[in-house]
C-alpha cells in the first residue's frame, strides 16, 4: 500500500503546490512587475511562498493520492481480491491511516515552529519589494507619475539613441504653489553610479516658473510675478532611491504571524486582562457621569450630613427630619424651567448641551476604537493559535475521506478523482473562508469558525467511511435511478428465464388451485382496499399494509415454483407479473402515538401521505395486474398436455 500511496502522494504534493503558488503569483504580481529585482531575490521569494503554501496544498494533496490510490485498486479489483481474502477495508487502510497520522504531526510541528519564521520572512520580503521604487520605463504620449515630486511627458523615444524627444516636466516638488514647468525637444534620463538619484539632462528648452507675490505698497492691484528662462542645456539632480533595501524583521516578528502557540497564548493573555480592566474603568466612568449617579449622589448628601452631625444636634435634626419628610417633595421640571428663560439663554443652553454630547460622544468612540483594536488584535491571535490544529486535523479528515470515496466508486487515474478533488477542497475552501472572517471579525467565536470546515466535514468522512466498510453502493447511479422509478411507478419488469437443468417439475395440479386462490384474494383485496385513506388512520397503521404483503408472499412462491417448468408459455406469462415493493411502508415501528405525533407535524406529514396516496394508486394497478395474470395462468396451466 505505500509503495502504491506514497509516489502518487509525492506527485500529486508537488502539482497541488505548483498550482496555488501560481495563484499567488498572480495575487502578487503587481509588487513585482517593474522593479528589477533580481534572480535571487525573485527566487528567495518562490521558496518562502512555497513553504507558507504548504499546508495548503498539502489537504488537497492527501485526499486526491488517497482516492485515485483507492480507485485504482478499486478499478483493479485488487481491492475486491483483498476482501475475498477476508481483509477489512480498515486493515487495508492501516499503513496509510499510520502514514497520515505521522504527516498530521509534522504538519503541526511544521505550523508552529516553521511557519512562523517563513510567514515573517515572506512578508517582510513582500513589504520590501512594495517599497522599492519602480525601474524607469517612461511611456510615450502619457504623463509618468512615478518620480516622487515630479510629472514627465514624452511624446516619442528613440530606442537607438535613447533620446527622448519633446518633453514636458511639471516640478511640484516644492509644492503646488512653486510649480514650474519645462520643455524641451529631446532629453535624457539616467541614475547616478550609486542608483540613489536621477539625472534628467534636458536640450534646448525653456522653464516657467511662479514666483512668490511681492506685497503692494500702492494699494492697486498687483500682478503675478513669473520667470522665464531659455536654456540650451540643462542637468537636473532628483532623489531617487533604485536600491532594493530589506526592512528589519523585528516588526513582522511582533505580529501574530511570527508567533508559536506559546507565544500566542502569552499574548491572548495578556491582551485578555487589559480588555478587561479597560471595560471595567471605562464601565465606571460612564456610571460616574451619568444622572443616575448624580441623582443618587444629591439624594445621598442629606441623610449623610445628618449621621455626622453632633449628638447635642441629634435631638433637633430628627424633628426637622420628620417635618421635612412630611413636606411635600418638589419636583424640578426641566422643560417648565427652560421654558421660562428668553432665547439667548435658550440658545446658550442648547449650544452647552450640545457641546457637552458631541464632546461625550467623541471620547466614547475614541474609546471603542481603542477597544476594538485591542479585540481585534486578539481575535487574530486566537485564530492564528486554532489554525496550528485545524490543517493537521484536515490532513486526517480528508484522508477518510478520499479512501473510502475511492474504494466506492472504483475509478483511478487523473479523471473522476481529480473533479471529485476539487469540488470537495473547493467547498472546504470556501467554508474555511467563511468560518475564518466570521472568527476575525468577532461574529462567532474564534474556535467555532476556525473549526467550522472540520466539523462539517468529519461527519462525511466518518458517513463514507462506514458505507466503504459495508461494500455501499451509495454513489452507483443505478441504485438512484432504480430508487425514482420506484418511487413514480416506473419499475424493471420480471425476468424469467428457462433453466438448463431442471430439478424437478412444478406440480401443475397442485399449483391451479394455488393461482384460484390468489386471484381471489386480489379481487377481495381490490373490492376492501380504497384508493383514499383518512390522514390520522394512515399515520396511526404507520402506513403498513399486511395484506399486501401476504399477496406478495403467495405471488412469490408460485413464481418460484413455476420457474422450473419447461414451458415457454407459462415462463413468458410469469414475466407478466408486477414486482410489489412495500407501498405505503412508511417503517413498521412507526405507528400508533409515534404515527400519530409524525402526522400532526403536517410539514413532514403531508408530503409523505400525498405520497402515499399516488403509491397506492399504482399498488392498485399491480394488483389488479396479479389477478389478470392468475387467470390467464390457469386457462394456459389447463390447455397443457402434461397437466392432463
Amino acid at each position: 500500500m505505500l509503495q502504491t500511496f506514497l509516489p502518487l502522494f509525492l506527485m500529486t504534493f508537488g502539482i497541488c503546490l505548483f498550482i496555488v503558488l501560481m495563484q499567488f503569483l498572480w495575487r502578487y504580481i503587481d509588487d513585482m512587475v517593474g522593479k528589477g529585482l533580481g534572480i535571487p531575490v525573485l527566487a528567495e521569494m518562490f521558496m518562502y511562498a512555497a513553504l507558507v503554501l504548504v499546508p495548503m496544498a498539502l489537504p488537497l494533496a492527501i485526499l486526491l493520492a488517497s482516492l485515485m490510490t483507492f480507485g485504482n485498486l478499486g478499478e483493479r479489483l485488487e481491492l475486491l481480491a483483498m476482501k475475498s481474502a477476508g481483509v477489512s477495508l480498515i486493515h487495508i487502510m492501516r499503513p496509510l491511516i499510520i502514514t497520515i497520522g505521522i504527516i498530521s504531526i509534522g504538519a503541526f510541528f511544521f505550523q508552529n515552529y516553521a511557519m512562523p519564521v517563513v510567514q515573517v520572512k515572506l512578508y517582510t520580503l513582500l513589504w520590501s519589494m512594495r517599497q522599492k521604487s519602480p525601474e524607469l520605463d517612461i511611456p510615450e504620449g502619457v504623463f509618468y507619475r512615478e518620480i516622487t515630486g515630479f510629472n514627465v511627458y514624452v511624446k516619442h523615444k528613440d530606442t537607438e539613441t535613447g533620446l527622448l524627444r519633446d518633453m514636458m516636466i511639471y516640478d511640484y516638488s516644492q509644492g503646488f504653489n512653486k510649480v514650474s514647468v519645462m520643455v524641451a525637444d529631446s532629453g535624457r534620463l539616467k541614475t547616478s553610479a550609486d542608483k540613489m538619484f536621477l539625472v534628467l539632462s534636458l536640450f534646448n528648452g525653456e522653464s516657467f516658473r511662479s514666483l512668490d507675490k511681492q506685497s503692494s505698497t500702492t494699494g492697486a492691484k498687483s500682478s503675478v510675478p513669473y520667470q522665464r528662462e531659455t536654456f540650451k542645456s540643462r542637468d537636473i539632480l532628483i532623489e531617487f532611491d533604485a536600491n532594493f533595501s530589506r526592512t528589519d524583521e523585528s516588526f513582522m516578528q511582533n505580529q501574530f504571524i511570527g508567533k508559536n502557540i506559546h507565544d500566542l497564548q502569552i499574548f491572548i493573555d495578556s491582551v485578555s486582562v487589559r480588555l478587561d480592566s479597560i471595560q471595567s474603568v471605562n464601565s465606571k466612568n460612564v456610571y460616574e457621569t451619568s444622572y443616575k449617579k448624580t441623582l443618587k449622589k444629591s439624594q445621598d448628601t442629606k441623610p449623610n450630613n445628618i449621621e455626622n452631625a453632633p449628638d447635642n444636634k441629634k435631638s433637633n435634626t430628627k424633628a426637622t427630619r420628620k417635618s421635612e419628610i412630611d413636606e411635600p417633595v418638589i419636583v424640578m421640571n426641566f422643560d417648565s424651567l427652560y421654558l421660562t428663560e428668553n432665547p439667548g439663554k435658550k440658545a446658550a443652553i442648547l449650544t452647552r448641551a450640545k457641546s457637552s454630547i458631541e464632546n461625550m460622544k467623541a471620547d466614547y468612540f475614541f474609546k471603542a476604537a481603542t477597544i476594538g483594536e485591542e479585540a481585534y488584535k486578539m481575535r487574530r491571535h486566537l485564530t492564528e493559535w486554532h489554525n496550528k490544529f485545524t490543517i493537521s486535523f484536515a490532513c486526517l479528515v480528508f484522508f477518510f475521506i478520499g479512501a473510502p470515496l475511492g474504494a466506492i466508486i472504483r475509478k483511478g487515474g487523473l479523471g473522476t478523482p481529480v473533479v471529485l478533488s476539487v469540488l470537495l477542497f473547493i467547498f472546504y475552501y470556501v467554508i474555511n473562508n467563511i468560518g475564518f472572517k466570521m472568527a476575525r471579525d468577532g461574529v462567532w467565536e474564534a474556535w467555532q469558525g476556525m473549526w467550522l470546515s472540520s466539523a462539517i466535514l468529519a461527519p462525511l468522512g466518518i458517513f463514507l467511511t462506514y458505507k466503504a466498510v459495508n461494500d455501499s453502493v451509495i454513489l452507483n447511479a443505478d441504485t438512484y435511478l432504480n430508487g425514482l422509478k420506484n418511487l413514480f411507478g416506473k419499475r424493471s419488469g420480471r425476468k424469467v428465464e428457462m433453466k438448463e437443468v431442471i430439478m424437478f417439475n412444478p406440480d401443475y395440479k397442485q399449483i391451479i388451485p394455488r393461482l384460484k386462490q390468489l386471484a381471489e384474494e386480489s379481487n377481495t383485496y381490490l373490492s376492501t382496499h380504497k384508493r383514499w385513506t383518512n390522514y390520522f388512520r394512515f399515520w396511526k397503521q404507520g402506513g403498513h399494509d399486511h395484506a399486501v404483503e401476504q399477496l406478495a408472499i403467495k405471488m412469490e412462491n408460485i413464481i418460484e415454483e413455476l420457474s422450473n417448468s419447461d414451458q415457454n408459455l407459462v415462463l413468458n406469462k410469469l414475466m407478466d407479473y408486477p414486482i410489489i415493493s412495500s407501498y405505503n411502508q412508511i417503517n413498521a415501528k412507526i405507528n400508533g402515538k409515534a404515527g400519530l405525533t409524525v402526522g400532526l407535524l403536517f410539514l413532514i406529514g403531508l408530503p409523505v401521505y400525498l405520497l402515499a396516496t399516488y403509491q397506492r394508486k399504482l399498488l392498485q394497478h399491480d394488483i389488479q395486474m396479479v389477478q389478470k395474470t392468475s387467470n390467464e395462468l390457469i386457462d394456459i396451466i389447463e390447455k397443457l398436455p402434461i397437466s392432463l
